[in-house]
């Protein structure tokens, strides 16, 4: 599995007024996005999250999102390592993604930039 990076998920109370301090230490323009209700700026490698509290919550148990070249190939050597699969792999508009508790306890979501075929 190689691993390409990483982006840390922040929520925040005030998305617009969060975005200018986070594009100038990131020195990075934000690029914006929905999913349900939630409303997500990506600014070089934070991903800023507001919205409804429930739906948050749910968001702050990911610790952080790892970019690998394979979502299914970190699926396979993940599994094999003991991790649990919690979702996925599944296809976003961006490429494929998945949600792994390590057996640490600690969660993340996996991602690649491969799309639908």
């Amino acid at each position: 599995m190689e691993i390409m990076g990483a982006t840390l998920r922040i929520c925040v109370d005030d998305l617009e007024a969060s975005i200018p301090f986070y594009e100038r230490i990131a020195g990075a323009p934000a690029q914006r996005n929905a999913r349900g209700g939630v409303e997500v700026a990506a600014i070089g490698f934070f991903l800023l999250m507001s919205g409804p509290e429930a739906e948050l919550e749910i968001l702050r148990k990911v610790t952080a999102t790892i970019a690998v070249k394979d979502v299914e190939e970190a699926h396979r050597e993940l599994g094999a390592l003991g991790a649990q699969i919690v979702a996925g792999p599944i296809y976003t508009p961006g490429g494929r993604n998945m949600i792994v508790r390590h057996p640490d306890g600690s969660v993340f979501e996996y991602v690649d930039r491969l799309a639908a075929s």
